[in-house]
């Protein structure tokens, strides 16, 4: 028994020095990383504003002039300066430094309209991704990255202490706009599915000070999708005669009463119009979501002109192509496009939402359209040229209680092509399916719903309000393009609340491609696939509009000339 008792002892010690030798190999596995950064300490939070009713931990308010950072899906960091910081980071090219001295190359992505803070994106490093928490990168110039070690300079080292968490993606306050009626809020992570929504009265809208901390809570006033509607804080509330005091805004569930992290800043609203109807408001406007369309949008913009169209609002979800150049040309030649920085993913309701709100003075109506969606009337074959009556001919006789016109959509395919077509896609796409597919709307502003609601297609209208659907007008979608272009879309879908391509979910949903998979592997004979009817009639119209026949029967259409 006691030799039993002996080995016990014997085996225990041995147990407990591999548990100490494991335990300090793997604390050595993690090479680049600081010591100090594996104890315990408090970490900087990113929570802007806290309960009004608790002290203010000054360590969870953002102040307006620090940059802070974003962890978004795929690994993607979304890092924002402060305002009127970028002239400083204009001329050089940045990297992000992260925890443990690893770098990824950044580039400016754009200014957030709402904060005028620019913005640089950047990938997180693999050896990152299984380390926790996960603090802001260091936005360095390419000059004085590690590489120039090798010249006698001092390495710089990532300072731990000083770096807050990155914020979530998946739970985040990420703007907010005044309307002379109440604050728009725009967040991720309270209503997660569609349909879904917490009970208004469950949420509390938080507006803090970032100078004093001085903090007011009002009830929400609507609560749908990633729209939530409040109060305006009163001058009781907070001192808005200086220019300089920043004011978050935020959103609390009354069951938690934490508020939720956020980016977004209050700004009083300017006075009201008073005549809402304004005189210059514009019939007919287009609102969209762009990712990487710089190439397709000379031909969406210059067609949809000339039959009525009179501005258009273009919501950029981080394009990296040449989207500005491009909205530059085309405003230099009398179209009034814009575009409008939204680098939020996955937030395409949210986005119209946004944009049905700020531009109801604006406009009277608005179609809601990709740039690869075409409105035609097969009616207007007849008329030897466009003209700016041609869509206003839908909207101006159907009466003042219908708030929204339904346009069903013809598919098209890839016609046979390999390449995309030179000369644009009503030229080269003219083979479609033959059923019409989802619909698209085009929306009386001033009926919209308050709540914003939306599935993309079409829009919650008030009561009293109807929705007519116009057989007599159909929307050419060149959905189905060279696969080439197509793959693009498994990078990530926008709508909140359709599943991305390669999430193997909803595999027979009409959002997807039939007979197509999760992965971006070209199927057999893609460029014949939905061609089950030649349609060529808008094409023909076109060139008739648009087109100048060369020598070798050739037509050059106006989009390509400027």
């Amino acid at each position: 028994m006691v030799k039993i008792k002996n080995l016990s002892i014997i085996l225990s010690i041995i147990s407990l020095f591999c548990f100490l030798f494991s335990y300090y190999i793997l604390l050595s596995s993690t090479g680049t990383i600081k010591p100090e950064i594996n104890q315990s300490r408090q970490h900087k939070s990113i929570h802007a504003v806290q309960e009004s009713h608790q002290p203010i931990d000054r360590h969870h308010i953002i102040t307006s002039h620090q940059p802070y950072a974003i962890l978004l899906p795929d690994w993607e960091v979304l890092i924002l300066l402060p305002p009127h910081a970028f002239s400083a980071y204009a001329h050089s090219k940045m990297m992000c430094q992260f925890q443990n001295n690893a770098i990824s190359a950044a580039f400016f992505s754009g200014i957030i309209p709402s904060s005028g803070r620019s913005s640089f994106r950047c990938i997180l490093p693999k050896s990152l991704h299984r380390i926790r928490p996960f603090l802001s990168p260091r936005l360095i110039a390419k000059s004085i990255t590690p590489d120039s070690s090798s010249n006698g300079s001092e390495e710089p080292q990532f300072d731990s202490y000083s770096a807050p968490e990155m914020m979530r993606w998946t739970r985040l306050v990420y703007d907010a706009v005044a309307t002379p009626q109440d604050v728009i809020i725009f967040a991720k992570g309270l209503n997660k599915r569609s349909g879904t929504n917490l009970p208004v009265s469950d949420v509390e809208c938080v507006y803090l000070s970032v100078a004093d901390g001085r903090a007011a809570t009002y009830a929400a006033i609507n609560a749908a999708q990633e729209v939530f509607r409040c109060p305006h804080p009163t001058s009781k509330d907070f001192n808005f005669s200086n220019s300089s005091s920043v004011v978050r805004v935020s959103l609390a569930v009354t069951t938690n009463k934490t508020p939720i992290p956020t980016l977004a800043t209050y700004s009083p609203p300017r006075a009201p119009v008073k005549n809402t109807k304004m005189t210059n408001q514009s019939l007919i406007c287009a609102c969209t979501m762009v990712f990487n369309v710089a190439k397709f949008l000379r031909e969406w913009v210059i067609y949809h002109a000339s039959i009525g169209v009179e501005k258009f609002f273009l919501y950029d979800n981080g394009s990296e192509d040449e989207l500005g150049p491009t909205v530059s040309q085309l405003s230099g030649k009398g179209y009034d496009v814009s575009s409008y920085y939204w680098p939020w993913p996955k937030t395409q309701e949210a986005g119209f939402s946004h944009c049905a709100a700020v531009n109801e003075q604006t406009c009277q109506w608005m179609a809601f359209i990709d740039v690869d969606e075409f409105v035609f009337s097969p009616a207007w074959a007849a008329s030897h040229q466009p003209n700016h009556s041609m869509l206003a001919s839908l909207v101006e006789p159907i009466g003042r209680k219908v708030g929204q016109i339904m346009i069903y959509c013809n598919e098209f395919g890839p016609s046979g092509h390999r390449t995309q077509p030179k000369n644009g896609v009503t030229q080269g796409y003219t083979c479609r399916r033959r059923s019409k597919e989802r619909h698209k709307s085009i929306v009386q502003l001033g009926a919209v719903d308050p709540s914003l609601v939306n599935s993309v297609h079409h829009f919650k209208i008030k009561d009293g309000f109807e929705t007519k659907r116009l057989p007599s007008v159909q929307i050419n979608h060149y959905k189905y393009q060279v696969w080439e272009e197509f793959r693009m879309k498994f990078r990530r879908r926008v709508s909140t609340y359709v599943v991305d391509w390669k999430d193997k979910l909803n595999l027979n949903s009409k959002d997807r491609a039939p007979g197509l998979g999760v992965e971006p592997v070209e199927p057999d004979g893609w460029a014949y696939k939905f061609c089950e009817e030649n349609d060529t009639l808008l094409r023909d119209v076109t060139r008739q509009w648009f087109g100048t026949e060369e020598s070798d029967r050739r037509f050059k259409m106006k989009w390509e000339r400027i």
